[in-house]
């Protein structure tokens, strides 16, 4: 099968729940061309699912020594999926940006409560729920308003390559409310925030963790034809935390994509990003 590529996984080194070495063997023995490895980076305090900075030179070196291992099956690179937290934190600083990476993915998973509390909102959906009940009193649109202005800051400081999991939170956000999607001012600040990703040329994946279970990409596939529109390019990858996961629901989201009119997507090869053409057998 063509187009076999996955830029967004997460090993032990993070919250995944396989070694480094086992995702890429996975990889090969299910005929992918090339790979890449993006452990959560470290916050600027210690979370359950991000690495800390003194596993940083194991993690780099663990990865150089897969990708002469593996050379002549398969193309290995090496990124970080990065958190915007707030100004003093995000992809853009100089600690990440001076590490040999390949790639960087930037993402938003916390927000600040009115009272300073950061809080976790990528969850299950009742869990989202309590949170917004509980850190911010209901107010699902100061939720939604403060998560897409931190990814618009992010936008902004740039430092990363991917946009990852464009808008999230829109499956947790609809559970609460029912039909949000379809409120005149969300749509309006989902079509603001794509214009801005084209206009900084950033490759939005098209992430495919919940489709088998949720039924939807982030992004939603609603908003792919707008994408097409604005000339956004886009990657399918899988958010995999198990190696067995790696391929999870590609064939459906090129599907999407095709119906939605892209003929490529961007793939990792000969040491740079490139358009490759949509292949579905």
């Amino acid at each position: 099968m063509p187009n076999l590529t996955n830029y967004h996984s997460h090993c032990l080194y993070c919250d995944g729940r396989a070694n480094m070495e086992d995702f890429i063997r996975f990889a090969i023995s299910a005929g992918f061309t090339s790979y890449g490895i993006s452990s959560h980076a470290p916050l600027p305090f210690s979370t359950a699912w991000t690495m800390e900075w003194d596993r940083m030179d194991d993690y780099l070196a663990e990865f150089s020594r897969l990708k002469e291992k593996y050379a002549d099956k398969i193309e290995l690179i090496i990124g970080l999926e990065i958190d915007y937290l707030n100004e003093e934190s995000h992809p853009a600083l100089p600690s990440f940006q001076n590490l040999p990476l390949d790639y960087r993915i930037g993402s938003v998973h916390m927000l600040y409560s009115p009272e300073g509390k950061v809080v976790d909102i990528d969850t299950p959906a009742d869990t989202f729920r309590q949170l917004v009940d509980q850190h911010f009193g209901g107010n699902l649109d100061y939720v939604i308003w403060s998560y897409y202005n931190n990814l618009f800051h992010m936008l902004d400081l740039g430092g990363f390559d991917i946009v990852g999991h464009a808008d999230k939170m829109h499956y947790n956000a609809s559970c609460y409310r029912p039909g949000l999607l379809d409120e005149l001012w969300y749509d309006r600040l989902l079509h603001r925030y794509f214009t801005t990703i084209a206009e900084h040329g950033y490759i939005v994946e098209i992430n495919t963790k919940s489709y088998h279970d949720l039924g939807t990409f982030y992004p939603n596939e609603r908003y792919f034809s707008l994408l097409k529109e604005l000339g956004v390019r886009v990657q399918v990858n899988s958010d995999a935390h198990y190696p067995e996961r790696i391929n999870n629901s590609r064939v459906e989201a090129l599907t999407a994509l095709k119906k939605a009119g892209f003929s490529s997507v961007v793939e990792w090869h000969g040491g740079k990003w490139e358009d490759v053409a949509i292949e579905l057998s």
